[in-house]
């Protein structure tokens, strides 16, 4: 039987032959590179022997002294609010006073309508007045051996007794006068005259708004920057702006915002500042040294630390962490740098630490772009 063989066999058999047969005479030429002596070496020589360390403009920023505030968000509120409540029952007889009034310590408020009190009074000074007769007579008589002294004892219970009944119901009368325990405003609607009112309800609502408080909330974040004492400016959405003083700060926090109370107390003497106000204090702490910059300058490093990256004095580069201390509309305040320290302000994102780099000053290249 006649086999035939296909051409492109025979030419894939030949071509594998020839290469064979080349790679055996040794003879290999590297591509880039003349034979000749001085030619050109390879580029990848070539490129080493050009690379220049890379180039980064840089600027030299140096502590300012800050003097830090901490903004507050709260609302003003009266420093006493009492809701006088009568202690007896009876009908309301005299308004003394009405919603808006400013009354002092032990003014009248509302009188309740006496009632049998007064003769209830005198019901028990006669029978104190009795007893008295009864006990003097009873001690003379006991002096002489006429009385015995199980009398005297038992009368003199009975003038006790005729005593302590006159004094309850002198009580009992003047708690019909109802008295503002606290100076301040009437606030809230009085009772009114004619109204039958029970043991317990009120009378009347008295607000004290001098000294006037703004009440906050802090985070536990800012808390340990706040000690009573410290000076706070006021704004109200009302206009004012008034200054006050901390004078207290809770010691344990909210359990649902993590926050901690504190009070601003606002004199007010004219009672011109109202409670229930919407208020904003700024409360200045202490000075510290600190750098302000711009927030595109500031990094990560691997560990996402958030800084910045800096150039010693052989231009090696290395990264320093930093803490953001406040913000404003032109910038950022960091703090935890070195007084004076060389920032890479372009390029910072592009090198490594310990990386020698070009640091071109910024002031400098200002001056090369001008010329």
């Amino acid at each position: 039987m006649r086999i035939k063989i296909r051409f492109s066999y025979l030419l894939a058999v030949w071509m594998t032959a020839a290469v064979a047969g080349w790679m055996a005479t040794g003879d290999i030429i590297v591509g880039g590179r003349a034979d000749a002596e001085g030619g050109a070496e390879p580029p990848a020589v070539r490129n080493g022997a050009d690379e220049k360390p890379f180039r980064v403009r840089v600027s030299t920023f140096e502590a300012q002294t800050r003097r830090a505030t901490l903004e507050i968000r709260g609302r003003t509120e009266a420093d006493a609010k009492v809701e006088v409540r009568t202690e007896t029952s009876g009908k309301v007889a005299e308004r003394h006073v009405r919603e808006g009034s400013r009354v002092e310590t032990g003014d009248l408020l509302c009188r309740i309508d006496t009632g049998a009190r007064e003769a209830k009074v005198l019901e028990s000074k006669a029978r104190l007045a009795q007893a008295k007769l009864d006990y003097d007579a009873a001690t003379q008589l006991s002096s002489k051996g006429y009385a015995t002294e199980t009398r005297v004892a038992a009368l003199k219970a009975a003038l006790d007794a005729a005593t302590a009944g006159l004094h309850e119901a002198e009580i009992e009368l003047e708690r019909t006068e109802v008295r503002a325990p606290i100076a301040g405003v009437v606030e809230s609607k009085m009772a009114e005259v004619g109204s039958m009112l029970s043991a317990g309800q009120i009378c009347a609502t008295l607000v004290n708004a001098d000294p006037l408080l703004t009440i906050g909330q802090v985070s536990e974040a800012d808390i340990s920057k706040l000690t009573p004492g410290l000076e706070a400016q006021v704004s109200l959405v009302t206009g004012e702006t008034v200054t006050g003083t901390i004078r207290y700060i809770s010691p344990t926090a909210d359990p649902e915002t993590r926050t901690f109370r504190i009070e601003i107390e606002i004199s007010n003497p004219d009672g011109h500042l109202r409670d229930g106000v919407t208020a904003f204090a700024s409360v200045a702490l202490d000075s510290l040294q600190a750098h302000f910059m711009s927030p595109g300058i500031l990094t990560l490093n691997d560990a996402g630390e958030i800084g910045v990256r800096a150039v010693d004095g052989d231009n090696r580069v290395y990264f320093h962490p930093t803490r953001i201390l406040g913000a404003e509309r032109d910038g950022v305040w960091v703090g935890g740098l070195p007084e004076r320290v060389r920032i890479i302000t372009v390029g910072q994102d592009y090198v490594r630490d310990g990386q020698t780099v070009e640091a071109v000053d910024m002031a400098a290249a200002s001056g090369e772009a001008q010329s």
